[in-house]
């Protein structure tokens, strides 16, 4: 079963990897899609990259390995960098959820508010917050005396490294449940603010063909933030951390494998713009390649 859980992972990481490399070289080769929407996406799928390879490697190295083996220093980092990525994730998914409120809800003041500067700040203040929301609860975790050895889990994530915790750790959980709160419910909060405005201004537009093109840029990005705040808020916003671990890792599977693999999947195929732009560069390649021969 692990040879056969193996190469269905490897073909996952690498269609990943492959996606959101083919959705990074679309949008910054290409001058049409040099716009702020595209600008999040790019970042998201930059993202969705580093996040999947925070956890696969190491995953499909165990998968083959008889003893699979972390040392204490891997597995910290491994906790602080899969929780700084995922919020960076969250806090840039409301950030494209606003961007998509003012392009339909202030058209006429679109470029003026979303210019390069502020898309830029925005994307730099995803990092930012994400860097120093992470770090003292994982600096708190590295700190903890820890009775085994073994984590039932196949990454470092903080409910298996608190069960083996020699202390008691109900402040702790308490601490993770704030800061997850914070940072998902916060986010969400957000985004459900844009797209009830969004979807009210959509609702308003007159001719049924607009309400759907409309609806259409949209429909992507509510996609992708029901999956990763639905399965983030069933690991993380709750105040005891230490149950369900089983059913914890299906849901890790969700947020660590299949959410950055459907991620530029989505985005293409529901966006008719990414779509042209992508037979575009076909075309030119098959051009290139039949003018060399």
């Amino acid at each position: 079963m692990q040879i056969l859980f193996f190469v269905i992972l490897l073909l996952t990481y690498l269609l990943t990897l492959m996606g959101n490399v083919v959705m990074l070289f679309l949008i910054w080769t290409n001058q049409s899609l040099h716009t702020p929407m595209y600008f999040f996406l790019s970042n998201l799928s930059f993202l969705d990259i580093l996040f999947t390879t925070v956890i696969a490697p190491k995953m499909l190295s165990n998968l083959l390995a008889e003893k699979k083996i972390i040392s204490f220093s891997g597995c910290i980092t491994q906790t602080y960098f899969y929780f700084f990525l995922g919020t960076v994730e969250f806090i840039l998914l409301a950030v494209m959820s606003f961007d998509r409120y003012v392009a339909l809800c202030n058209p006429l003041r679109y470029t003026a508010i979303m210019n390069g500067q502020v898309c830029f700040c925005m994307v730099l203040g995803c990092w930012v917050g994400a860097f120093l929301s992470v770090l003292c609860p994982t600096v708190v975790v590295s700190r903890l005396p820890y009775c085994r050895q073994t984590i039932n889990h196949f990454f470092c994530d903080i409910a298996p490294l608190l069960e083996v915790a020699c202390v008691d750790t109900h402040f702790l959980e308490l601490l993770d449940f704030f800061m997850s709160s914070l940072v998902v419910l916060s986010s969400l909060v957000l985004t459900v603010v844009s797209y009830t405005y969004i979807i009210s201004t959509i609702l308003r537009i007159p001719s049924g063909q607009g309400r759907q093109k409309a609806f259409s840029t949209c429909a992507s990005h509510i996609t992708v933030v029901s999956i990763a705040y639905g399965s983030s808020i069933f690991m993380y916003v709750r105040p005891n951390q230490s149950y369900s671990l089983a059913f914890d890792k299906v849901a890790a599977i969700l947020t660590t494998v299949v959410t950055p693999l459907l991620n530029p999947f989505i985005y293409s195929l529901r966006n008719e713009k990414v779509k042209e732009v992508l037979k575009e560069t076909i075309n030119k390649i098959f051009l290139y390649k039949h003018a060399m021969y």
